[in-house]
């Protein structure tokens, strides 16, 4: 018996396919804009704030100082994954993820038209931190929201692959964010750099935003939401953020120990890695900026890849596979870093970033917002998501630094860190169960 296929499916089929594709790459681009924003601030902490913002001090604390900043980012990040949340859940997600991308860029550039500390004293790092804190903010709603468009849009055996969009926009804002530096740094002597030349990738972020609100205007809101909380409503009476907490307590501190192998293997590399081979290794600054280069784009392919296979042969197996290289590699890298090879430096910082990060990463989306009911998953998952980031990204570079500083100048305690951070992953990852 023949099944006649009406033209009604074949039109409600590809509308699906068609919203699917515009989540996808709403999510990508806004991802890709406030990715550009937040690690920009990284690579000029580690390379201009501390002689412009804190030049009264030493510069191992003018180090530590800007690299505190760089933290501030991370501590709003679960007050911005809070109220993006709650008003994700109450009102959708297309509506915030506008607004995160416009407060992101809006921040970025004011940094890039900040006055130094020679200009207008302790006044220049009181407005660093802040404008840092809204950048904090801003992306502490993006990622909850980004991946909930993409999981919610996506076919049901391709999440994984749909929603890698939102961490393959982490690579590119690297790659650009790390291009155009490592352009202006050689273009420019350092004092040029140092003086003006490090303003330019913080407004150039303006057109980025502007790119990013023509396609996200384009965007439907997410039909699982529509369907499960406007149309029905099923609105939680309480605060999302508070139903998701009594529904699902355990799943907020899986996700801050599945995410450690993850931060700790691309801040360590991005991040501390810039600093201490220029700081105490006296290494050229513009060979770790070609490796972030490398790794940022390296992931545009590896990520997507590896969700693939993650919606082939399980999430939970892609996971682990890539958490154990992070803590296998984790001591190569620094004996590498202290040998000054730079052929096996790049090696296994490929190893790190590109195999075990990215491999961590393509199946989080999927992975981490399933945790909890539609009608409080943006809270559930965008505070749990931030709040891991604080605890195990945003002070990664500033512990490691000080790690060294009291090891005398000794790697072996970043290296331990690394290494038990991706353990402590591969643990909780090995008691879930099978997805």
């Amino acid at each position: 018996m023949t099944i006649a296929i009406q033209p009604s499916d074949v039109a409600t089929v590809d509308r699906e396919r068609s919203r699917a594709r515009k989540a996808a790459l709403g999510s990508f681009v806004g991802a890709v804009v406030d990715w550009y924003d937040f690690l920009l601030y990284g690579i000029i902490a580690a390379i201009v704030f501390n002689t412009e913002f804190f030049p009264k001090v030493s510069p191992a604390m003018g180090t530590l100082a800007a690299f505190g900043t760089f933290g501030v980012g991370f501590l709003f990040r679960p007050l911005g994954g809070f109220v993006f949340g709650h008003y994700g859940d109450r009102l959708g997600r297309k509506r915030m993820l506008v607004l995160t991308v416009m407060m992101m860029g809006l921040s970025t550039a004011l940094i890039g038209l900040l006055p130094t500390f020679a200009s207008i004293g302790w006044w220049a790092p009181v407005l660093l931190v802040a404008l840092r804190a809204i950048q904090g903010f801003a992306v502490g709603g993006e990622w909850g929201g980004a991946a909930l468009m993409a999981v919610e849009s996506a076919p049901s055996k391709k999440k994984a692959f749909y929603s890698s969009g939102v961490q393959v926009g982490y690579g590119v804002g690297l790659v650009l964010a790390t291009g155009i530096v490592s352009i202006l740094s050689q273009t420019m002597d350092d004092a040029t750099f140092k003086t003006w030349g490090w303003r330019i990738p913080f407004v150039f972020s303006v057109v980025l935003v502007l790119i990013g609100l023509w396609v996200r205007s384009s965007m439907e809101e997410s039909q699982e939401f529509v369907k499960k909380v406007i149309e029905k409503g099923q609105q939680t009476k309480r605060l999302p953020i508070f139903e998701a907490l009594r529904q699902h307590p355990k799943a907020f501190l899986l996700i801050i120990a599945l995410r450690l192998a993850e931060l700790f293997t691309m801040y360590i590399v991005t991040a501390f890695a810039l600093s201490y081979s220029t700081t105490n290794l006296g290494m050229p600054r513009q060979f770790f900026l070609n490796i972030g280069l490398l790794v940022g784009a390296v992931s545009i392919v590896t990520i997507p890849f590896f969700a693939l296979l993650a919606d082939r042969f399980g999430r939970r197996r892609i996971y682990m596979i890539g958490a154990v290289v992070g803590m296998l590699s984790a001591v190569p890298f620094f004996l590498a870093l202290d040998a000054r090879s730079t052929v096996w430096i790049v090696v296994f910082a490929v190893m790190l970033a590109n195999i075990a990060h990215d491999m961590v990463v393509s199946v989080q989306q999927p992975m981490f917002t399933e945790l909890f009911g539609t009608e409080y998953r943006y809270s559930g998952a965008g505070v749990g998501y931030q709040v891991a980031s604080v605890v195990g990204g945003g002070f990664t570079p500033f512990v490691a630094v000080a790690l060294v500083s009291f090891a005398g100048g000794s790697w072996h305690p970043v290296a331990a860190y690394l290494a038990i951070g991706c353990l402590l992953s591969v643990l909780v990852a090995s008691r879930m169960k099978k997805t």
